[in-house]
């Protein structure tokens, strides 16, 4: 009898502990909105997070307004730079989304065809900057203006681009993408095969991992891209890239970025809080009218969305990724997410001809742009030269050449409803 109640109270407690590993597996959306409102007073205090934990002593508020702080020279801004803040760039119509803003890239061919990035002359002449595509528009003295050399021949505008969510993507597992990329080429007849290209993760030296972020996937991690662009955007050096690229008119010493009384740096507070943000929420209203829902079936229809890739889930909370540096927090795990963007490399007939972390084979190719949040956006594709989202379709070319054919072979109503659907993400 012992035994049998033994037996009896064993199974109940391998069943319970079986359901309670099922419901933390258990897949939930992730939530949805604008929900960082930039605010001249009080930044942030408006502002509500997804839910991760933030370190000791500090908040998402603060993670914010360290975001949308603006640096001068006095505290590490330039020598070169894009502009004084984070936020300056990365703010429509909250703290964290794209904008209007683009960047210059530039460089040359060499005799065998492969891309050279720029060598530029500042200082009348008397010092240069080389090793990066990126030319500044900005600086903090007349002498270390950088100017596109007559040479570089390769030259591009680059939007900004949205971080809101991308704790969630940073969250997908790399065997997500890369299985991604591997039925791409079944489900489009072999015109679409995407290229997924392992780069250095900073913060882990001797690991690479997927690209995801940036318009050449430069960058495998959020505490790589924000070390990656405080250094380049706005010219702060920082532990994972602690060299400015001129030290004409400095006036700081490396490294800028340093430990606050948290003991945290700034990438550190700008990693939180991009890991913090909600993802952009869809246009309810008009994803519920009859065109919209009918233009979902037509952009799944046209092949639209082998390379939109409308849903992913991200990794169990407790995975260690980022060659160990990062575990994927409660907040971010198990949870489903609609980017529409597959966050690969494509050659779709619009690529800028630079190349940067990449082989040479990507100069022609950009990251898939996510869609989520393209109805607060007014302008459209990397160099923002499409004002509109029919003028958007039609520059498809390349791998997207039968996508456009099959868009173009709709009628007038069903092409209008297909675009409705966009304007509804």
């Amino acid at each position: 009898m012992r035994r049998s109640r033994f037996i009896v109270f064993l199974v109940m407690a391998v069943s319970t502990a079986a359901v309670a590993i099922v419901a933390q597996q258990a897949l939930t959306e992730a939530p949805a909105g604008f929900t960082t409102p930039t605010l001249g007073e009080n930044p942030g205090s408006q502002s509500m997070s997804n839910g991760i934990a933030e370190p000791p002593g500090d908040t998402f508020a603060l993670d914010q307004a360290q975001f949308e702080r603006r640096h001068d020279s006095s505290t590490g801004l330039g020598p070169v730079f894009n502009a004084t803040s984070c936020a300056e760039c990365h703010q429509n119509v909250v703290t964290g989304a794209a904008s209007q803003i683009t960047e210059v890239r530039a460089g040359h061919r060499d005799a065998s065809g492969n891309f050279v990035n720029p060598t530029v002359l500042i200082n009348s002449g008397g010092t240069s900057i080389s090793g990066r595509s990126i030319i500044n528009d900005r600086s903090i003295c007349p002498q270390a203006q950088e100017h596109v050399p007559d040479s570089e021949d390769v030259r591009s505008l680059r939007a900004v681009l949205n971080t809101l969510g991308d704790g969630f993507v940073e969250a997908v597992d790399e065997k997500t993408l890369l299985a991604i990329a591997a039925n791409q080429p079944g489900e489009s007849k072999g015109m679409i095969h995407d290229e997924a290209i392992q780069v250095p993760i900073l913060e882990a030296p001797g690991h690479t991992g997927v690209g995801r972020f940036g318009w050449k996937d430069q960058d495998p991690s959020i505490l790589s891209f924000a070390g990656d662009a405080y250094l380049n955007e706005m010219g702060v050096t920082n532990r994972l890239k602690p060299t400015d690229v001129t030290s004409v008119c400095k006036v700081t010493p490396d490294l800028e970025d340093t430990p606050d009384n948290l003991g945290l740096a700034d990438i550190d507070h700008f990693a939180q809080f991009i890991r913090g943000t909600q993802v952009p929420a869809r246009d309810s209203n008009l994803a519920e009218t009859p065109d919209a829902i009918v233009g979902q079936r037509l952009f799944t229809a046209v092949g639209c969305s082998t390379c939109h890739v409308s849903t992913m889930t991200t990794d169990r909370a407790g995975t260690k990724i980022n060659g160990g540096a990062y575990t994927v927090p409660e907040a971010l795990g198990s949870k489903v997410i609609h980017p529409y963007g597959d966050f690969l490399l494509h050659d779709v007939g619009t690529g800028d001809g630079i190349v940067q972390v990449g082989p040479q084979d990507t100069a022609n190719k950009l990251r898939t742009p996510a869609l989520w949040g393209l109805h607060i956006k007014s302008r459209f594709m990397h160099d923002l030269q499409s004002l509109t989202l029919a003028d958007a379709i039609q520059r498809h070319r390349g791998e997207a050449k039968d996508v456009i054919g099959h868009f173009n072979r709709l009628s007038k109503e069903e092409q209008e409803q297909l675009i409705t659907f966009l304007r509804s993400l």
